[in-house]
């Protein structure tokens, strides 16, 4: 489940070109998971609190100010990963398993881990399913869709607000660390396989899921982290993927009277195939 959301999410991220946000909101919601733990808060509601916070800071500062989205980020995901970082060192009360956190930890997984993926990807899908048509024409033409009436504003802020809700329900399993990957491995993968907009959404939440599955499936033989090894999947995947786009680039086939040819794909000046 956690894989099929993220490719399924990590599709608009990479379209967006802002392959970053999941790196760095995956970094935020730590500092707010951290201070729920240490004042005896459910760990949900700091992080899903301060993901928010975050999410809208960075929107906020990127729209209202000179700064770009990238620096934006920086600024602010950093600062909330050291508030994380520093209660831990200077507390000493963090009995809750640092690594999983920060690296994923299938075994460690709750119930309620269990809850929060499923609302997670309820929560992602009806997004999807409502906003499509607005959050595509804001991705590709921002201007024209203000022009058109769209509310791009309260559409990015959604968006942000849908991914920093994957990316807390993912952390247990996958580990803030890795789970940028897992948001941009799958996307990138199906954006070398085609050009078609429905098809990469689907080709994407199928190599988000199969290698998230595979991966957790081989660190059970390997006696691995779970979530390093989805991720080097995902990275498999994604090399496959390139492989498949660079050949399918060099060699050309096509049908000549019932029988099939395969060519080499190289262009002269007058774009023609030679045999």
């Amino acid at each position: 489940m956690v894989g099929g959301t993220c490719g399924l999410l990590g599709v608009y991220i990479i379209l967006r070109g802002m392959s970053y946000i999941g790196h760095g909101l995956s970094h935020a919601v730590f500092g707010g998971a951290v201070i729920s733990y240490i004042i005896n808060a459910n760990l949900y509601i700091g992080a899903v609190l301060w993901g928010f916070l975050s999410a809208f800071l960075i929107n906020e500062i990127s729209r209202r100010s000179k700064i770009k989205p990238d620096a934006a980020i920086g600024v602010v995901t950093t600062a909330s990963f050291a508030v994380g970082v520093l209660l831990i060192t200077t507390t000493r009360s963090f009995n809750r398993s640092f690594e999983a956190i920060l690296f994923g930890n299938i075994l460690g997984i709750t119930d309620q881990d269990l809850v929060m993926i499923i609302i997670a990807l309820m929560i992602t899908s009806l997004f999807i399913v409502f906003f499509h048509k607005r959050l595509l024409f804001t991705i590709f033409d921002k201007e024209t869709a203000k022009a058109y009436g769209v509310k791009t504003e309260r559409v990015e802020n959604i968006f942000s607000l849908v991914l920093a809700t994957v990316v807390i329900a993912s952390m247990s399993a996958i580990g803030v660390t890795l789970l940028a990957a897992a948001l941009v491995a799958p996307a990138v993968s199906a954006r070398m396989l085609t050009n078609n907009f429905h098809k990469m959404i689907l080709y994407s939440t199928v190599i988000g899921a199969t290698t998230s599955f595979s991966g957790m499936y081989a660190s059970f033989y390997l006696d691995s982290a779970s979530g390093a090894t989805i991720v080097l999947f995902s990275a498999i995947g994604f090399g496959i993927s390139a492989l498949y786009a660079f050949l399918k680039q060099k060699y050309h086939a096509h049908w000549h009277a019932g029988m099939i040819h395969v060519h080499s794909h190289s262009h002269t000046a007058e774009h023609r195939h030679e045999h």
